[in-house]
């Protein structure tokens, strides 16, 4: 089932603040330009699990014709305010990606900031690769990054964090099942909303991620039809390293491959 991330919404923006999209997809950007077979026919970019659309907006500045997609209602309301203000032309529907289904084919498909993680099941991670060959044209791009077994192990953990936000108050708990090789963390949020007076309002959301092992997602690749091009750090854009909290990994899709029934 995907989680609905209601109010966790609500609050993304804010929590992710330090993410520095304009930057990234600009980084992203050059990527794609270093990989990227002359001869691709379009310009049309996928972003899944575009969540509020931030990146999905950065890449159409940068001139791709956008696609967003997620399957989070409530996020797709935020992506949808942003693009009423700025009226940049993205399209964005409400999908589930193991689900996957487009009219026509994409050139460049990226899925940022750990969303692979939270598909727990190795079949799910393999039925999302299918879909996204499927509706690729030959030799188009897939970029995405995973959270490591470093980051869980030594940064989430059992931490807890709190963040004051405007209208809030987020208390963000980790808990670790230190099991190899998937190190699956439980993340709760409790958002303490504020009303009139001193009186709060609480709201939970609580959902899982797990780590995918390089070899695991490797081999998963190449059997869904990828062919793996580079694997960076996907917080510097340099080569990995022990301390690496995100690998970014860039493939190429053969293209219009049929999914196993």
């Amino acid at each position: 089932m995907t989680p609905s991330y209601g109010v966790f919404a609500q609050y993304y923006d804010a929590l992710t603040e330090n993410v520095r999209y304009a930057e990234r997809a600009a980084q992203l950007h050059s990527l794609i330009g270093k990989w990227q077979r002359p001869d691709m026919p379009d310009n049309i970019l996928l972003d899944l699990a575009c969540g509020t659309g931030s990146l999905s907006e950065e890449f159409a500045k940068l001139g791709w014709d956008v696609i967003g997609i997620d399957g989070s209602e409530e996020m797709l309301s935020e992506a949808l305010d942003k693009k009423y203000d700025s009226g940049l032309p993205v399209q964005y529907l409400k999908q589930d990606m193991r689900r996957l289904d487009l009219f026509g084919c994409i050139s460049v498909t990226v899925c940022m900031l750990d969303s692979l993680n939270h598909l727990t099941a190795e079949a799910d991670v393999r039925r999302t690769m299918e879909r996204i060959n499927l509706f690729s044209n030959a030799g188009a791009l897939f970029l995405f990054d995973l959270n490591t077994e470093y980051k869980h192990r030594e940064i989430l953990a059992e931490q807890c964090f709190v963040y004051e936000l405007p209208d809030a108050v987020c208390v963000w708990q980790n808990h670790l099942q230190d099991t190899a090789p998937d190190y699956p963390v439980t993340i709760r949020l409790d958002f303490f909303e504020h009303t009139e007076g001193r009186r709060y309002v609480r709201s939970s959301e609580e959902f899982t991620e797990r780590i995918w092992p390089r070899e695991t997602v490797e081999a998963m690749l190449s059997e869904t039809a990828f062919t793996l091009l580079e694997v960076l750090d996907g917080d510097t854009f340099a080569a990995p390293v022990p301390e690496t909290q995100r690998l970014l990994y860039i493939a190429r899709a053969a293209g219009g491959q049929k999914p196993e029934s």
